[in-house]
Protein backbone atom coordinates (compact mmCIF):
# COMPACT_ATOMS: atom_id res chain seq x y z
CA UNK A 1 0.00 0.00 0.00
CA UNK A 2 1.10 3.62 -0.56
CA UNK A 3 1.69 5.49 2.45
CA UNK A 4 3.78 8.52 4.17
CA UNK A 5 6.59 6.79 6.29
CA UNK A 6 9.58 8.38 8.21
CA UNK A 7 12.15 6.02 9.54
CA UNK A 8 14.06 8.88 11.97
CA UNK A 9 12.60 11.75 13.92
CA UNK A 10 12.52 14.66 12.65
CA UNK A 11 13.88 13.39 9.27
CA UNK A 12 12.15 13.66 5.87
CA UNK A 13 8.67 12.16 5.53
CA UNK A 14 8.72 10.07 2.31
CA UNK A 15 6.08 8.32 0.01
CA UNK A 16 6.59 4.61 0.02
CA UNK A 17 4.83 1.08 -0.91
CA UNK A 18 4.81 -0.52 2.54
CA UNK A 19 3.13 -4.12 3.46
CA UNK A 20 -0.65 -4.03 3.70
CA UNK A 21 -1.74 -4.15 7.35
CA UNK A 22 -2.46 -7.80 9.13
CA UNK A 23 -6.32 -7.86 10.76
CA UNK A 24 -6.52 -8.97 14.55
CA UNK A 25 -9.71 -11.15 15.68
CA UNK A 26 -11.00 -7.57 17.31
CA UNK A 27 -10.36 -5.36 14.25
CA UNK A 28 -11.23 -4.24 10.73
CA UNK A 29 -8.53 -2.33 8.10
CA UNK A 30 -10.30 0.36 6.93
CA UNK A 31 -9.50 1.76 3.47
CA UNK A 32 -8.46 5.25 3.79
CA UNK A 33 -10.79 8.69 2.19
CA UNK A 34 -9.71 10.94 4.08
CA UNK A 35 -7.58 11.87 7.01
CA UNK A 36 -7.01 15.21 8.53
CA UNK A 37 -2.91 16.77 9.57
CA UNK A 38 -3.55 17.95 12.55
CA UNK A 39 -0.31 19.73 15.20
CA UNK A 40 -0.35 16.42 16.99
CA UNK A 41 1.21 14.33 13.99
CA UNK A 42 3.73 17.11 13.87
CA UNK A 43 4.74 16.52 17.58
CA UNK A 44 4.99 12.95 16.60
CA UNK A 45 7.14 13.49 13.82
CA UNK A 46 9.53 15.53 15.79
CA UNK A 47 9.77 12.84 18.76
CA UNK A 48 7.61 14.78 21.21
CA UNK A 49 5.31 11.60 21.91
CA UNK A 50 7.03 8.58 23.99
CA UNK A 51 3.97 6.38 21.87
CA UNK A 52 5.84 6.52 18.48
CA UNK A 53 7.92 3.68 17.59
CA UNK A 54 10.13 3.92 14.48
CA UNK A 55 9.84 3.69 11.41
CA UNK A 56 6.53 5.03 11.43
CA UNK A 57 3.36 5.86 9.43
CA UNK A 58 1.55 9.12 11.10
CA UNK A 59 -2.32 10.18 10.47
CA UNK A 60 -5.19 9.68 13.50
CA UNK A 61 -7.96 11.63 12.17
CA UNK A 62 -9.56 9.47 9.17
CA UNK A 63 -12.52 8.53 7.92
CA UNK A 64 -13.29 5.94 5.20
CA UNK A 65 -14.72 2.63 4.47
CA UNK A 66 -14.27 -1.44 6.28
CA UNK A 67 -13.00 -3.31 3.93
CA UNK A 68 -11.98 -6.72 5.94
CA UNK A 69 -13.46 -7.33 9.53
CA UNK A 70 -12.13 -9.48 12.70
CA UNK A 71 -13.49 -12.95 13.52
CA UNK A 72 -14.60 -11.83 17.21
CA UNK A 73 -15.97 -8.23 15.37
CA UNK A 74 -19.86 -8.61 15.58
CA UNK A 75 -21.02 -5.12 14.70
CA UNK A 76 -18.85 -3.92 11.48
CA UNK A 77 -19.05 -5.04 8.39
CA UNK A 78 -17.37 -4.60 4.62
CA UNK A 79 -18.58 -1.67 3.20
CA UNK A 80 -19.47 0.11 6.45
CA UNK A 81 -18.47 3.96 6.05
CA UNK A 82 -16.82 4.70 9.40
CA UNK A 83 -14.46 6.94 11.47
CA UNK A 84 -13.01 6.43 14.87
CA UNK A 85 -12.18 9.05 17.60
CA UNK A 86 -8.28 9.15 17.70
CA UNK A 87 -7.64 7.41 21.04
CA UNK A 88 -9.58 4.24 21.38
CA UNK A 89 -10.41 2.53 24.80
CA UNK A 90 -10.23 -1.47 24.87
CA UNK A 91 -13.47 -1.82 26.28
CA UNK A 92 -12.31 -3.87 29.28
CA UNK A 93 -10.16 -1.98 31.62
CA UNK A 94 -11.48 0.55 34.64
CA UNK A 95 -11.79 3.73 32.88
CA UNK A 96 -13.79 1.71 30.13
CA UNK A 97 -15.70 0.53 32.50
CA UNK A 98 -17.23 3.80 33.63
CA UNK A 99 -18.06 4.51 29.55
CA UNK A 100 -14.25 6.95 29.40
CA UNK A 101 -12.66 5.09 26.78
CA UNK A 102 -10.71 8.27 25.32
CA UNK A 103 -8.72 7.80 28.97
CA UNK A 104 -8.43 3.71 28.56
CA UNK A 105 -5.51 2.28 30.28
CA UNK A 106 -4.94 0.14 27.24
CA UNK A 107 -5.44 2.85 24.73
CA UNK A 108 -5.05 2.22 20.88
CA UNK A 109 -4.31 5.31 18.64
CA UNK A 110 -3.46 5.16 15.04
CA UNK A 111 -0.60 6.95 14.09
CA UNK A 112 0.96 6.84 17.53
CA UNK A 113 0.80 3.57 19.11
CA UNK A 114 0.66 2.01 15.62
CA UNK A 115 0.94 2.99 12.09
CA UNK A 116 -1.44 5.69 11.03
CA UNK A 117 -3.73 6.63 8.32
CA UNK A 118 -1.60 8.62 5.90
CA UNK A 119 -1.44 5.60 4.29
CA UNK A 120 -4.42 4.03 1.47
CA UNK A 121 -5.01 1.74 4.59
CA UNK A 122 -5.16 1.32 8.38
CA UNK A 123 -5.94 -1.41 10.93
CA UNK A 124 -8.11 -0.19 13.71
CA UNK A 125 -8.18 -2.52 17.36
CA UNK A 126 -11.26 -2.80 19.34
CA UNK A 127 -13.37 -2.13 16.90
CA UNK A 128 -16.61 -2.90 18.51
CA UNK A 129 -15.98 -0.26 21.54
CA UNK A 130 -14.54 2.49 18.92
CA UNK A 131 -15.67 2.69 15.70
CA UNK A 132 -18.81 5.21 14.38
CA UNK A 133 -20.76 4.75 11.50
CA UNK A 134 -21.22 7.70 9.23
CA UNK A 135 -24.32 9.35 7.63
CA UNK A 136 -24.27 9.30 4.28
CA UNK A 137 -24.69 13.35 4.53
CA UNK A 138 -21.68 13.65 6.14
CA UNK A 139 -18.78 13.58 3.26
CA UNK A 140 -15.40 11.79 4.20
CA UNK A 141 -13.68 14.79 4.54
CA UNK A 142 -16.08 16.51 6.91
CA UNK A 143 -15.46 13.16 9.24
CA UNK A 144 -11.91 13.70 9.06
CA UNK A 145 -12.13 16.90 11.11
CA UNK A 146 -14.02 15.25 13.75
CA UNK A 147 -11.65 12.53 14.71
CA UNK A 148 -9.14 14.88 17.17
CA UNK A 149 -9.60 18.39 16.88
CA UNK A 150 -13.61 18.63 16.69
CA UNK A 151 -14.03 15.61 19.05
CA UNK A 152 -11.72 17.23 21.98
CA UNK A 153 -13.36 20.62 21.77
CA UNK A 154 -16.91 19.52 21.53
CA UNK A 155 -16.36 17.51 25.19
CA UNK A 156 -13.93 19.83 26.21
CA UNK A 157 -16.35 22.88 25.95
CA UNK A 158 -19.72 20.89 26.92
CA UNK A 159 -18.61 18.16 29.19
CA UNK A 160 -15.62 19.48 30.87
CA UNK A 161 -16.61 22.81 30.67
CA UNK A 162 -20.46 23.08 31.19
CA UNK A 163 -20.45 26.13 28.56
CA UNK A 164 -23.81 27.82 28.66
CA UNK A 165 -25.62 29.57 25.99
CA UNK A 166 -24.83 33.19 27.15
CA UNK A 167 -21.43 32.42 28.92
CA UNK A 168 -18.39 34.49 27.67
CA UNK A 169 -15.93 31.87 26.24
CA UNK A 170 -11.75 33.00 24.81
CA UNK A 171 -10.21 30.71 22.44
CA UNK A 172 -6.48 31.18 22.56
CA UNK A 173 -5.51 29.91 19.18
CA UNK A 174 -7.28 29.48 15.93
CA UNK A 175 -5.91 26.27 14.40
CA UNK A 176 -8.31 23.32 13.68
CA UNK A 177 -8.61 22.96 17.22
CA UNK A 178 -9.51 26.28 18.04
CA UNK A 179 -11.72 27.05 14.87
CA UNK A 180 -13.58 23.68 16.44
CA UNK A 181 -14.19 25.14 19.42
CA UNK A 182 -15.61 28.36 18.01
CA UNK A 183 -17.99 27.13 15.73
CA UNK A 184 -19.23 24.46 18.38
CA UNK A 185 -19.23 27.65 21.04
CA UNK A 186 -21.12 29.43 18.62
CA UNK A 187 -23.88 26.91 17.99
CA UNK A 188 -24.92 26.54 21.69
CA UNK A 189 -25.50 30.14 22.02
CA UNK A 190 -22.01 31.14 23.61
CA UNK A 191 -20.55 34.99 23.01
CA UNK A 192 -16.83 33.96 22.00
CA UNK A 193 -13.52 35.82 21.51
CA UNK A 194 -11.11 34.40 19.25
CA UNK A 195 -7.60 35.00 19.93
CA UNK A 196 -4.67 34.44 17.48
CA UNK A 197 -1.49 35.98 16.31
CA UNK A 198 -2.34 36.07 12.42
CA UNK A 199 -4.61 38.67 10.96
CA UNK A 200 -5.37 35.91 8.51
CA UNK A 201 -6.82 33.10 11.14
CA UNK A 202 -8.65 35.78 13.08
CA UNK A 203 -10.44 36.90 10.10
CA UNK A 204 -11.19 32.89 8.84
CA UNK A 205 -12.63 33.20 13.03
CA UNK A 206 -14.89 35.64 12.55
CA UNK A 207 -16.41 34.37 9.20
CA UNK A 208 -17.09 31.09 11.82
CA UNK A 209 -18.72 33.06 13.70
CA UNK A 210 -16.20 34.78 16.77
CA UNK A 211 -17.80 37.56 18.02
CA UNK A 212 -14.67 39.36 19.23
CA UNK A 213 -11.09 39.31 17.52
CA UNK A 214 -7.80 40.24 19.31
CA UNK A 215 -4.59 39.78 17.48
CA UNK A 216 -1.84 38.51 20.17
CA UNK A 217 1.11 40.65 18.25
CA UNK A 218 -0.41 43.90 18.78
CA UNK A 219 -2.79 43.43 21.66
CA UNK A 220 -0.18 43.51 25.30
CA UNK A 221 -1.76 42.16 27.37
CA UNK A 222 -4.28 39.85 26.21
CA UNK A 223 -5.99 38.67 29.69
CA UNK A 224 -6.62 42.81 30.71
CA UNK A 225 -8.30 42.89 27.06
CA UNK A 226 -10.77 40.60 27.91
CA UNK A 227 -11.63 41.19 31.17
CA UNK A 228 -12.50 45.12 30.34
CA UNK A 229 -14.28 43.46 26.98
CA UNK A 230 -16.24 40.97 29.25
CA UNK A 231 -16.15 43.21 32.15
CA UNK A 232 -14.72 40.81 34.75
CA UNK A 233 -13.81 37.88 32.39
CA UNK A 234 -14.88 34.60 30.81
CA UNK A 235 -16.74 31.88 31.99
CA UNK A 236 -14.43 29.64 29.81
CA UNK A 237 -11.27 29.91 28.55
CA UNK A 238 -9.57 27.61 25.79
CA UNK A 239 -6.23 27.23 25.18
CA UNK A 240 -6.38 25.25 21.90
CA UNK A 241 -2.81 25.77 21.23
CA UNK A 242 -0.76 24.30 24.04
CA UNK A 243 2.24 27.16 24.69
CA UNK A 244 2.95 28.68 28.04
CA UNK A 245 2.13 32.15 27.13
CA UNK A 246 -1.31 30.70 25.50
CA UNK A 247 -1.82 28.33 28.75
CA UNK A 248 -0.98 31.94 31.40
CA UNK A 249 -3.13 33.93 29.08
CA UNK A 250 -6.40 31.30 29.31
CA UNK A 251 -6.19 31.05 32.91
CA UNK A 252 -5.48 34.69 33.57
CA UNK A 253 -8.75 35.67 31.43
CA UNK A 254 -11.10 33.84 33.31
CA UNK A 255 -14.25 35.44 35.83
CA UNK A 256 -14.00 34.18 39.16
CA UNK A 257 -15.10 30.51 39.59
CA UNK A 258 -14.07 30.21 35.90
CA UNK A 259 -13.05 26.88 33.93
CA UNK A 260 -10.00 26.79 31.90
CA UNK A 261 -9.55 23.76 29.64
CA UNK A 262 -6.45 22.38 28.26
CA UNK A 263 -6.72 21.04 24.95
CA UNK A 264 -3.79 22.27 22.81
CA UNK A 265 -1.12 19.70 23.55
CA UNK A 266 1.65 20.59 25.94
CA UNK A 267 5.08 19.16 24.92
CA UNK A 268 8.52 19.60 24.02
CA UNK A 269 10.18 22.96 26.11
CA UNK A 270 6.03 23.56 26.45
CA UNK A 271 5.47 20.32 28.56
CA UNK A 272 5.58 21.74 32.02
CA UNK A 273 4.25 25.61 32.20
CA UNK A 274 4.42 27.19 35.45
CA UNK A 275 0.75 27.83 36.33
CA UNK A 276 -0.49 31.18 37.89
CA UNK A 277 -1.74 29.43 41.21
CA UNK A 278 -2.51 32.98 43.50
CA UNK A 279 -5.46 33.66 41.10
CA UNK A 280 -6.44 30.10 40.66
CA UNK A 281 -6.87 29.71 44.46
CA UNK A 282 -8.22 33.21 45.32
CA UNK A 283 -10.50 32.95 42.22
CA UNK A 284 -11.56 29.29 42.77
CA UNK A 285 -10.85 28.62 39.62
CA UNK A 286 -10.71 24.69 37.95
CA UNK A 287 -8.08 23.96 35.64
CA UNK A 288 -9.35 20.75 33.30
CA UNK A 289 -8.24 18.85 30.76
CA UNK A 290 -9.44 17.74 27.90
CA UNK A 291 -8.43 14.28 25.53
CA UNK A 292 -10.49 13.65 23.12
CA UNK A 293 -14.21 11.95 23.50
CA UNK A 294 -15.50 8.45 23.81
CA UNK A 295 -17.24 6.65 20.03
CA UNK A 296 -20.31 6.28 22.20
CA UNK A 297 -21.16 10.26 22.87
CA UNK A 298 -20.77 10.97 18.88
CA UNK A 299 -24.71 10.83 18.61
CA UNK A 300 -25.01 13.99 20.63
CA UNK A 301 -22.51 15.89 19.00
CA UNK A 302 -23.91 14.73 15.60
CA UNK A 303 -27.13 15.89 16.59
CA UNK A 304 -25.67 19.37 17.06
CA UNK A 305 -23.63 19.56 13.94
CA UNK A 306 -26.86 18.57 12.19
CA UNK A 307 -29.37 21.04 14.49
CA UNK A 308 -27.00 23.90 13.84
CA UNK A 309 -26.13 23.51 11.03
CA UNK A 310 -22.27 23.26 12.33
CA UNK A 311 -20.55 24.13 8.63
CA UNK A 312 -17.79 21.78 8.94
CA UNK A 313 -16.50 22.16 5.17
CA UNK A 314 -15.96 25.64 5.67
CA UNK A 315 -13.40 24.58 8.33
CA UNK A 316 -11.29 22.94 5.39
CA UNK A 317 -8.90 25.20 4.49
CA UNK A 318 -6.85 22.87 1.72
CA UNK A 319 -7.53 19.70 0.62
CA UNK A 320 -4.38 18.04 -0.86
CA UNK A 321 -3.12 14.20 -1.93
CA UNK A 322 -0.65 12.39 -0.04
CA UNK A 323 2.66 13.69 -1.14
CA UNK A 324 1.30 16.83 -0.12
CA UNK A 325 0.28 15.85 2.88
CA UNK A 326 3.54 14.59 4.34
CA UNK A 327 5.32 17.67 3.33
CA UNK A 328 2.23 20.16 5.07
CA UNK A 329 2.99 18.11 8.23
CA UNK A 330 6.28 18.83 8.33
CA UNK A 331 5.66 22.54 8.16
CA UNK A 332 3.48 22.65 10.87
CA UNK A 333 5.89 24.21 12.99
CA UNK A 334 5.57 27.41 11.31
CA UNK A 335 1.62 27.66 11.64
CA UNK A 336 1.17 29.51 8.33
CA UNK A 337 -1.92 26.97 7.31
CA UNK A 338 -5.84 28.97 7.42
CA UNK A 339 -8.21 25.87 8.55
CA UNK A 340 -8.14 22.11 8.35
CA UNK A 341 -6.24 20.71 6.04
CA UNK A 342 -7.44 16.96 4.82
CA UNK A 343 -5.76 14.16 2.47
CA UNK A 344 -8.65 12.61 0.41
CA UNK A 345 -6.33 11.41 -2.68
CA UNK A 346 -3.73 8.90 -2.46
Amino acid sequence: MKAAYYPSFQQPITIENLPYPALSLDGVIIAVKATGICRSDWHGWMGHDGDVQLPHVPGHELAGEVVEVGKNVRNWQKGDRVTVPFCCGCGYCPPCATGNQQICDNYFQPGFTAWGSFAEYVHIKYADVNLVRLPEALSFEAAATLGCRFITAYRGLVAQGNLQPGHWVAIHGCGGVGLSALMIAHAIGARTIAVDISDEKLAFAQSLGADITLNASHTTDIPLAIKELTQGGVSVSVDALGSVVTCQNSILSLRKRGKHIQIGLMAGENAMPPIPMGPVLSHELEIIGSHGMQAHQYPKMMELIFAKNIPLEKMIGRRMNLEEGAKALMEMGNFKAVGVMVVNAF
